[in-house]
Order: structure tokens, then sequence, then C-alpha cells
């Protein structure tokens, strides 16, 4: 069960990139975020409601830490994510997605000052010119006269949010359950999410309501949010956390197949070489990093 569930959490959210891109022409991304995120609120509150009245001392005392926690992953990681694509392949989302593991290492050597070896430093320079080669699209030109895709740059923008939330996450108050605290977060993203998708409301950007517009925010609301939560801790709890982090590595290969079936997306041979890249620069930096630390600490 709990592997089925962890593949179930990361289609999920493959399908997520899949969606929006598959609306980006009748719905706005910042509506499109608020949309998801004000839905799956409606679906959750009267279980989460109860658990924030008992928790809201310690809430309150933490709000500036959970405020920042909230603006980095359901306000910034999403609305990057529905602005990218906008005008980049979903394809290429998902597969950018794949280095948020080499930046996490980066951040936590920069600015948590964990060590980091000669062979991870090798395997994070790999990954980054896989993504290189993916905003670039495979072309050298591109990179020499800087002339990127913006919707590749909100992607890139969307991972390093992520990453940067994933490691502010052991700041998180130690007294929050996991999901108060994922009740909190949305909350307070939602409340942020309002002013911009009403700026965006009145600047003309219109959502064109239809089946398939509102069968898309129905899906974000429930599967890539409240789902893909319970799934994955579940998941966690069962495996631990390394087993379970293994599983992201499907998501550009759920990506890439959903966008074929879906969306009509050619897939190109950089998208491989990017991939490849990424890949092995994911096993260098995290799993023979890993090894080696675990070898070092034994020692």
């Amino acid at each position: 069960m709990p592997y089925f569930l962890l593949t179930l959490t990361v289609l999920f959210w493959a399908g997520n990139f899949v969606t929006a891109r598959g609306i980006h022409a009748e719905f706005p991304p910042l509506t499109m975020s608020f949309m998801r995120w004000g839905l799956a609120l409606l679906i959750i509150l009267p279980l989460i409601l109860p658990r924030i009245l008992r928790k809201w001392p310690l809430i309150r005392q933490n709000l500036p830490i959970l405020g920042v926690l909230s603006v980095l992953s359901v306000v910034c990681f999403n609305s990057f994510i529905y602005l990218g694509v906008q005008t980049t392949q979903a394809t290429n989302a998902t597969l950018m997605q794949s280095a948020v593991p080499i930046i996490i290492l980066v951040f936590t050597s920069l600015f948590l000052g964990e060590a980091v070896v000669r062979r991870q430093w090798l395997g994070v320079f790999i990954s980054l010119i896989g993504v290189l080669m993916l905003v670039a699209k495979g072309d050298p030109e591109v990179l020499m006269t800087l002339s990127f895709n913006t919707g590749d740059l909100w992607i890139i923008a969307a991972v390093l949010s992520w990453s940067a939330y994933s490691v502010m996450l052991r700041l998180k108050p130690v007294g929050l359950d996991g999901f108060t605290f994922f009740g909190v977060t949305v909350v307070i993203g939602v409340v942020v999410l309002f002013p911009f998708m009403l700026w965006e409301y009145l600047a003309g950007a219109r959502p064109q309501w239809s089946p398939q517009t509102l069968s898309a925010i129905i899906y974000m609301a429930i599967c890539p949010s409240i789902l893909s939560y319970i799934f994955w801790n579940r998941g966690v709890a069962e495996l631990g956390p390394a087993k379970a982090g293994l599983f992201i590595h499907l998501m550009p290969l759920f990506g890439l197949i959903l966008s074929v079936i879906f969306l009509n997306e050619a897939v190109e041979p950089f998208h491989f070489i990017g991939m490849g890249l990424i890949f092995s620069g994911i096993y260098l930096a995290i799993i023979t990093g890993r090894n080696h630390n675990d070898k070092k600490s034994s020692a």
C-alpha cells in the first residue's frame, strides 16, 4: 500500500503541471492558484478549524515563520508554476522540478554550513548543465544571447522557492502536527493570494468557466493538494523519508508521459539529454554523497 500511495502522489503532482498547462489559455495563473487552494481550504475547513482553534496560542506565537513557509510553498511555488506553464511546455516544467534535491543541497551548504564533498559539487554542476540544456532547448545560441523563455525562468523561480521552503521546514513549530500545519499554511496562502487574484481580475484577465476548467480546478484542489499530502505522509511514515524521497524522481517520467498523452507535446532529444544529466548529477550529489557520509560517520 505505501508504494502504491507514493506512486499516486507523484502521479498527482505531475498531473498538476499538465492540467495547468492544459487550461492556461482559459484560466489566468494567479486566479488558478487562488481557486485551487480556496477550494481545497473549503474541503478541509471542517476538519482543520477545530485543530487551529486548539493550537491557536502556538500558531500565533509562530505566525511569522508559518507565514514565510506558506508564502514560499502555497503562494510562490504554485503561482510560479502556473505562470511558467503559460509559455513553456509541461514537459520542461516537470523535468526542471527534478533539480530540487540539487538546489536543496546547495542551500544547506551555503546557508546552514553542511559539508559537501567534491563529488557532490560535481553532481551539482552536471545537474545544472542539464537544467540549462532544458532552458536552452538544446540550442547553445540561446545561452549565448540570453534569450530565455520567460516561462522557463518562472519554473526555475518555483524550483528555488520550493527548495528554500524544504530547507526552512526544520523551523516548523515542533508542537504543531502535520495536518494542522498544512491547514494553517493553506489558510495563510489563500489570504495572501486573494489580492493578487483580484488585481489580475481587475487588469482584465478573466477565467473562462467551462466543464473542462471546472473539472481541472476540482482535480487540482483534491488530488495534488489534499490527497497527495495524506498519501505522502502515510508513505513516509511506513517507509521512511529516504526511501519515500526516491519516488519524487518518478515525476519527470510521469510528466513526460502525461504531456504526450493529454497535451500532444513533442518530446525532443534535448529532453532526454537534460533528464539524463540531471539524474546523473542527482546520483553523484545525493546517492553517492549520502553513502560517503554514512561510511565517514561509521568510521
